[in-house]
């Protein structure tokens, strides 16, 4: 196991002035009645409610940073409303700094599709990130954009070798691994909470589900041999100690350690 590695995790709400724009929608709609016509066309004809990438604004990306320097958990928030492409820059800026082993659950199949489009959106540059062999050489055989490339590693994609028949829910394989798995929210609960002004339990809720994906890749490498039976006792016990450290400040640490235990 090497090091830099940067999991993340977005949580992502209606784009409601992208709705207002592409349906025409009344200006004297509020965004919850904008959304609510939205889902009850697609019901009503047979379709999905479930927003498709283009249309996902990232709220909070958060992130499991671990260096040789030690652990660390952070996120980029959209705070006011107006600041998505200024998270989504920050993100994709970890990455031209750091370059590091990105490490996702879904992340190919959501996450970085939808900072992908929203990237576009707000003009964001990611030259590491896009770098496919033209610039660095070494990135021409294992990048960020390869499916099958250990650059970026969707660990949900690969455990189910690629099926998607196979995959298997972050809640569930955390708590079947003895992690605390998913805690007072899951993703279909963000958007209410959003309208609730409820950012922070968002913000909270994202970054557990990002330790989980850290200690799953923890799992991961134990079993592919990038840790030791003893590097991995030492890393879980260093992930504790670093939470026990956050939860001073953070209760939703505190409630994390003791569904742990």
């Amino acid at each position: 196991m090497t090091w830099p590695v940067l999991v993340f995790d977005i949580e992502s709400i209606p784009d409601v002035p992208g709705l207002r724009l592409l349906r025409g929608a009344p200006a004297d709609q509020s965004d919850a009645q904008v959304h609510e016509a939205w889902v009850q066309e697609r019901k009503a004809n047979g379709q999905s409610d479930f927003l498709p990438h283009h249309l996902q604004r990232v709220l909070v990306i958060s992130c499991v940073f671990r260096s040789g320097e030690g652990l660390r958990v952070h996120s980029f928030v959209d705070r006011d409303g107006a600041s998505e492409g200024r998270i989504v820059q920050s993100f994709f800026n970890s990455i031209e700094k750091h370059v590091p082993q990105l490490v996702s659950w879904n992340g190919g199949g959501f996450d970085l599709p939808v900072l992908h489009y929203r990237g576009l959106r707000h003009g964001v540059v990611a030259d590491k990130y896009w770098d496919m062999g033209d610039d660095d050489r070494e990135f021409k055989w294992n990048n960020y954009i390869g499916r099958y490339h250990m650059r970026h590693l969707d660990l949900m994609d690969l455990l189910a070798m690629y099926q998607p028949r196979a995959n298997a829910p972050l809640d569930a394989m955390a708590k079947l691994c003895g992690f605390p798995g998913k805690l007072g929210m899951d993703g279909g609960q963000v958007w209410p909470a959003y309208l609730e002004g409820k950012l922070e339990d968002i913000r909270r809720y994202c970054e557990t589900d990002v330790m989980n994906t850290y200690l799953l890749y923890c799992r991961f490498q134990k079993m592919r041999g990038g840790l030791t039976e003893t590097e991995y006792s030492q890393e879980i016990a260093l992930i504790k100690e670093t939470l026990a450290g956050l939860a001073e400040a953070e209760p939703h640490w505190r409630e994390y350690l003791d569904a742990w235990q």
